[in-house]
């Protein structure tokens, strides 16, 4: 009597196992990236419409870090909304695009890069505008959404 349900104990183990793996990896890599490229888009509308502050700190995960000006390194959300807080800020209008998108194949990290533009108004007044590349870390938070680790 020990064996049957020593084996139906042990396929019934196998079962739930393979289901486990199935449904984290049922997400397939170009699904993934089209969150991505979702999550870049949203972030860059709430920069034009609440303020870089806001939004840099709304899409930091808990411990994001950005590399700016002087290779300075800024640690945590609360810090990199004060980084952003800055008067040059406010006026600030930004656009970008990922050129490209990967995704870890367990699906919770990702890196994007591709250009960006800023357009802000000095301290004298001034038109000022910047380009370059940017390159985000982004990871999968516990309920699902993506944050940037590294910005």
């Amino acid at each position: 009597m020990k064996t049957p349900f020593k084996t139906l104990f042990c396929f019934a183990s196998l079962f739930v196992s393979v289901a486990a793996i199935s449904q984290a990896k049922s997400a397939k890599p170009v699904d993934l990236k089209e969150e991505i490229r979702k999550t870049e888009k949203q972030f860059e509308t709430e920069l034009n419409e609440k303020g870089a502050a806001v939004a840099f700190e709304k899409y930091a995960a808990p411990d994001a870090v950005i590399k700016r000006q002087n290779d300075s390194l800024i640690y945590g959300p609360k810090a990199i909304h004060q980084f952003y807080s800055n008067e040059i800020y406010k006026t600030a209008k930004a656009q970008w695009s990922p050129d490209y998108i990967d995704v870890s194949s367990d699906g919770t990290m990702a890196y994007t890069y591709g250009k960006y533009q800023w357009k802000m108004i000095g301290k004298a007044g001034e038109a000022l505008e910047y380009h370059g590349i940017f390159h985000t870390v982004w990871k999968k938070q516990p309920d699902g959404t993506w944050k940037y680790v590294w910005d």
